[in-house]
């Protein structure tokens, strides 16, 4: 352990809002012989605790005032806090005036995102939690970590006890990683607060200027490929139930892949109202339904495309319950990973237990899908990034038109909605073709609209009469329609648009197929 240019510890300064673990680590300070310094609500905690503190006011001959605002910001704390041991200069002008140095500072600060995360904060309550002091001292005692320990989170607590407790002092090893980990808590801190006033405050949707802070989580097997490094990073603030939050009941490792097909299975299913399931693979829907039982729509999802559900990820929307672990335990049957809201107690016994692959599937309870994802959706280019808003509005029905003779049934109309839904998931060109709640075949990523018709007619098979089919875009021809006009396809749901809408709605009429324009564009790239 490297502690050359160390001074020993003598003195701690304290302020913390985050109490947690404080008391034994303080104490630990003390019993080290570490003269304790505090301000305020920590010297409060530390008193009632009886651990020997001091008061910053008594120090410095200067009290707290303004509600608070100003406690630390005075040059007996930071001249303390930056002086440099080294330089005779430095520690003349420390005995000049007076000043004590501090060789350690615990600080975390207000909890200002947590305030903002509250339904109807109002702005006096957000700038109440900004904190000033707290980051000031954090970047002085960071910026001067030849000299000074600086501690921003509970979890460094015992680490650096440890290394005081044996050697009076801490390596510069340590100070160098704890000093990055402060930059980066004010970093964070600052971003939350700048984010804050930007979404309230900024002229027109988008910002000027745009940063973003994520934490990273785990470092991954890999990525994509075997040879390719990962990991996760996540936000501090989620919106919503999501994959990276999810609290994993059972099963390897989550995976690179594994984690992209979760997000996609959630968000397929968190927009449907009924009971429904989604199977992707590749991050693409291979089956899909909806039904008044989960375990039904299970079953029917899973029956979409029974080869390429093999091996898949599976979305829930509702508590996996113990007919639809019945169903998974199936022999024969086998996917990789399952996320819902929760799992009912004897679904996860099940689940844990009975399917010969128990021990490696995946089981991610998300919570309560009730609050919308993002509205922002972001990707990275080289170079750059590109913000757009997330395609997560349900379309609004009354602007869609019936363009042809024939109307849809009642019936047709709830499998056209639901193929509408799913098609806005499937990778452009897509194409859905659906029965009963039920995504009998889709055409995912082709080049041609034509070519993602042909394969979606082949998933659907022998089952396709009397389906529906969802197109994420307009057909420039009619080709595709005369591709579906021999199978029994019977109504299509698209966003219109083309200059050749004419022609396809002429060719429908001749096949008799009903059609319906959204006016609305769902491609996903």
């Amino acid at each position: 352990m490297e502690l050359s240019e160390s001074p020993r510890i003598r003195r701690a300064l304290i302020s913390v809002s985050d109490k947690i673990g404080l008391t034994d680590f303080a104490r630990g300070l003390a019993d080290a012989g570490v003269e304790i310094f505090s301000t305020g609500g920590t010297r409060k905690h530390l008193e009632n605790e009886k651990i020997p503190v001091r008061d910053i006011s008594d120090y410095t001959g200067f009290p707290e005032m303004m509600d608070g605002r100003l406690k630390t910001l005075h040059p007996k704390v930071h001249g303390g806090i930056l002086c440099r041991h080294d330089n005779n200069n430095d520690m003349k002008a420390m005995v000049e005036h007076g000043i004590q140095s501090f060789e350690l500072v615990i600080v975390n600060l207000y909890p200002f995102e947590a305030t903002v995360a509250k339904e109807n904060v109002t702005e006096e309550e957000a700038i109440s939690q900004i904190d000033i002091g707290g980051p000031t001292m954090v970047r002085a005692a960071a910026k001067n970590h030849k000299f000074v320990t600086i501690v921003t989170n509970p979890d460094q607590y015992s680490v650096v006890l440890e290394q005081i407790q044996t050697n009076g002092m801490t390596s510069l090893q340590l100070r160098r990683s704890l000093a990055k980990d402060a930059f980066t808590h004010t970093g964070a801190y600052d971003t939350a607060i700048s984010k804050f006033f930007t979404e309230r405050m900024e002229d027109g949707v988008f910002p000027e200027n745009l940063t973003v802070s994520y934490h990273r989580e785990a470092v991954l097997r890999y990525g994509e490929n075997p040879h390719q490094q990962a990991a996760l990073y996540v936000e501090k603030k989620p919106v919503c139930a999501n994959v990276v939050k999810a609290r994993q009941l059972n099963g390897k490792e989550l995976s690179y892949n594994n984690l992209l097909d979760l997000d996609s299975a959630l968000n397929i299913v968190r927009g449907i109202e009924k009971p429904a399931v989604a199977v992707l693979k590749h991050n693409n829907p291979c089956g899909a339904a909806v039904s008044e039982e989960i375990s039904d729509a299970l079953k029917k999802a899973m029956e979409g495309d029974p080869l390429s559900a093999f091996g898949s990820i599976l979305g829930f929307n509702r508590t996996v319950d113990e007919a639809s672990a019945e169903y998974l335990a199936t022999p024969g049957l086998f996917v990789e990973a399952v996320v819902a809201p929760e799992f009912c107690p004897k679904a996860l016994e099940i689940l844990k237990t009975k399917p010969k692959w128990h021990a490696n599937v995946r089981l991610l309870q998300a919570g309560k899908l009730d609050s919308k994802p993002s509205r922002w959706g972001m990707r990275m280019v080289e170079g750059g990034m590109l913000l757009q808003e997330a395609d997560i509005e349900q379309d609004p029905e009354d602007q869609w038109q019936i363009v042809t003779e024939k109307k849809p049934e009642a019936a047709q109309m709830e499998d056209l909605r639901f193929a509408w839904e799913i098609v806005r998931h499937v990778k452009s060109n897509a194409i859905t073709l659906c029965k009963d709640g039920m995504l009998l075949g889709a055409g995912a990523g082709q080049m041609s609209r034509v070519d993602s018709v042909e394969i979606a007619i082949k998933k659907a098979g022998g089952r396709i009469s009397g389906s529906v089919m969802g197109s994420d875009a307009f057909f420039p021809f009619p080709d595709s329609i005369e591709a579906i006009s021999q199978y029994g396809v019977t109504a299509v749901i698209q966003p219109g648009g083309s200059k050749n809408d004419a022609v396809v709605i002429d060719a429908c009429n001749k096949s008799g197929i009903a059609m319906i324009f959204t006016g609305r564009r769902h491609f996903k790239h």
